[in-house]
């Protein structure tokens, strides 16, 4: 998932830059311009006018590690190879999440949403988290539907897809180990039934049990090119996410996920997301949650 870029780092290199601290790396207008046309015109993300010190802070270690002279011969790098393309991606995108982060979308999943599926008799659900970051959502979600089937579970098709753009975080998530510091905040049933302790090496981590992982498939999607989602999709989570956008990109997106979601497909946007100026085709009908219009 894409989120707000770190403030201390970029409030840092802001301050650098505005005692008049000397750059490694020549580092023009044409640069930052060069950086936010490739953001905008590959991952649609808008980058703000006030990012230019924090572009220089994320890609001068490509820099160095590539042994380049300026920005411009990266550029020039990024636009002839595919894999640092990639590695200009990871480095311009920022993933900050948390398990069950805005908890209200996980209450309505085990619940409400459940009970809605049962009673009209629905047992396969198949749900997507597009820009999943390290993978918190995705089993923020499989964790949900555990605890709320319970004996049922066996009962239900279940598949989760989680989808981003940025190849670094889904490997994380993939593998499924984390610090203590980032299940800090779950209470001990939540670590009981769904972590695993390391011991020895993995000495302050845990990793996501497997019942759980079978639940999540991992996939690199950029949301700005067509999606190889075909659907029908129950339900889609895409939290924070579409901030980053500007209008045009929101719209298309937005219809590219009505296109997927089955005629009672929901979907579950962030608290500072408002899908229903930019599309007909959804309607709100709870906190942040919209239902495909028919």
């Amino acid at each position: 998932m894409h989120t707000a870029s770190d403030p201390s780092s970029d409030s840092l290199a802001a301050a650098l830059a505005g005692q008049g601290r000397s750059r490694e790396f020549p580092y023009t207008r044409k640069d930052f311009e060069w950086v936010r046309r490739a953001l905008h015109q590959h991952a649609g993300i808008e980058l703000a006018e006030h990012k230019k010190d924090m572009v220089y802070n994320r890609l001068v270690g490509r820099l160095r590690a590539l042994s380049l002279k300026d920005f411009e011969a990266y550029a020039r790098r990024v636009e002839s190879d595919p894999v640092e393309f990639g590695e200009f991606i990871n480095a311009m995108t920022t993933n900050l999440t948390a398990f069950f982060r805005e908890q209200h979308h996980f209450d309505f999943l085990g619940g409400e949403y459940l009970n809605q599926c049962r009673a009209r008799g629905q047992r396969r659900l198949r749900i997507w988290s597009a820009g999943c970051s390290m993978g918190e959502e995705p089993y923020s979600i499989a964790m949900t539907l555990i605890d709320a089937l319970g004996p049922e579970l066996p009962e239900w098709d279940i598949r989760i897809l989680a989808s981003d753009i940025d190849s670094r975080v889904l490997q994380t998530a993939q593998a499924g180990v984390y610090s203590l510091e980032r299940i800090s905040k779950l209470d001990k049933a939540q670590l009981s039934r769904h972590f695993l302790r390391g011991t020895g090496h993995n000495t302050g981590r845990v990793r996501i049990k497997p019942g759980v992982q079978a639940l999540v498939q991992f996939r690199q999607i950029n949301l700005m090119e067509p999606l190889p989602v075909k659907g029908p999709v129950d339900l889609i989570f895409c939290r924070n996410v579409m901030i980053y956008f500007n209008n045009t990109s929101q719209a298309i997106l937005l219809e590219r996920f009505a296109d997927v979601l089955d005629e009672q497909g929901i979907l579950i946007v962030g608290h500072s997301e408002s899908p229903y100026r930019l599309t007909h085709r959804l309607r709100l009908s709870g906190n942040t949650i919209y239902r495909k219009v028919v």
